[in-house]
């Protein structure tokens, strides 16, 4: 059968999107996903708020990427704002990166930006070649630990043991536990931002809708809970899919919105390898008119088979950071990751995804 040309899904992608339509299922056609390591990318990430009516002193946190890997490299990064002081902190167990920021109370609006460069490249995983791949003990045991919004003991362990009964290598426990979460949950628009990623509360209450932050992190949580290491990346998608996926995409000039975490799991046979079945939900929900419901339909399996294994590059990571204690921050509240500015005044924390009140913007631009 001949695939149409990568030229031919952007221009069918672009043609839909100004016509602010999009194909029913029925309609669509064959498609094809399959990224493939190749050439590095240059981008340069762009984070500007400004802080509206703040009462007394206020803070700000802006996460910055803190990824260095085969598909990652974090570069440089140069800010601008007025506020009295700023400087690069992280927090104190995961390494994750962000640049805080003090104004004191009755300074002039605040303002901060924030640009940041990285390269990135896209992801495959060669299951026919088998690696031995030396990682240190202490830190494979780390990322099997419980935190406070992913437990691995009770429903999580049981519901992870079930959906893995007879499966013998680690391999086998993550093909099974990948099909199950993209069997089992389903993409949910009306969830605020990424989701909160409570996967206790999901498999108690049945209530198995959501975004990345929890469909990723229920993947993550049950390939835990059976001995598996595995992590949440988060990020942010920086520019559209080379594949003409419209969902997997970010628009450069508005990127408010486009972040979105991803998932790693450590197979002793080939390292750490990338997962996203979040994405398959989110492709079978909102790709076409219609909620796709199979996962063999043709807009929807090569993208279910690509993101075992692999993800494109058209995305940046920023950090792998699970209940994460802003420095500096007087709120004290943890959060359950760090993709959002974050920012507080004396009268408690911004709401992240608040823009009548807390303003601001996210774009990127490829670097030639």
């Amino acid at each position: 059968m001949n695939h149409p040309t990568r030229r031919d899904f952007l221009g069918a992608a672009a043609a839909t999107a100004a016509a602010g339509l999009l194909p029913s299922a029925a309609q669509a056609q064959e498609r094809r996903f399959a990224p493939e390591p190749g050439a590095w990318r240059s981008f340069e990430f762009t984070t500007r708020i400004e802080l509206i009516k703040p009462a007394g002193a206020a803070r700000a946190w802006l996460p910055i990427p803190s990824i260095d890997t085969e598909y990652q490299r974090s570069l440089d990064n140069d800010w601008t704002g007025n506020a009295a002081v700023t400087r690069v902190v992280a927090d104190s167990h995961y390494g994750a990166k962000m640049l805080y920021a003090e104004f004191p109370a009755g300074s002039a609006a605040p303002v901060l930006q924030l640009t940041s460069r990285v390269q990135t490249r896209s992801r495959a995983t060669d299951w026919s070649r088998k690696v031995a791949v030396q990682e240190d003990p202490a830190t494979l045991k780390a990322w099997t630990a419980a935190t406070d919004l992913m437990p691995t003991d009770g429903i999580v362990r049981q519901t992870a043991m079930d959906a893995t009964k007879g499966a013998k290598t680690d391999l086998d426990k993550v093909q099974r536990l990948y099909d199950w979460v993209v069997a089992n949950t389903h993409r949910e628009p009306k969830v605020r931002g990424c989701g909160v990623g409570d996967i206790k509360a999901m498999l108690e209450t049945g209530n198995m809708g959501g975004k990345c932050g929890d469909i990723n992190a229920l993947f993550v949580g049950l390939c835990r809970s059976v001995g598996v290491p595995a992590r949440d990346v988060y990020g942010i998608r920086l520019v559209p899919s080379a594949f003409g996926y419209r969902e997997l995409g970010g628009n450069p000039a508005k990127l408010q919105g486009a972040q979105h975490c991803r998932a790693e799991v450590f197979l002793a046979s080939h390292g750490w390898v990338a997962m996203d079945p979040a994405d398959v939900g989110k492709v079978m929900r909102l790709e076409t008119t219609e909620w796709i419901k199979d996962v063999n339909h043709p807009v929807v399996a090569p993208v279910k088979k690509a993101l075992f294994g692999g993800w494109e590059g058209n995305w940046m990571a920023f950090n792998t950071a699970h209940d994460v204690a802003l420095p500096g921050s007087t709120v004290g509240d943890k959060l359950g990751f760090l993709m959002y500015p974050q920012a507080e005044s004396a009268q408690g924390r911004y709401d992240a995804l608040d823009p009548d009140n807390f303003k601001y913007t996210i774009t990127a631009r490829e670097i030639a």
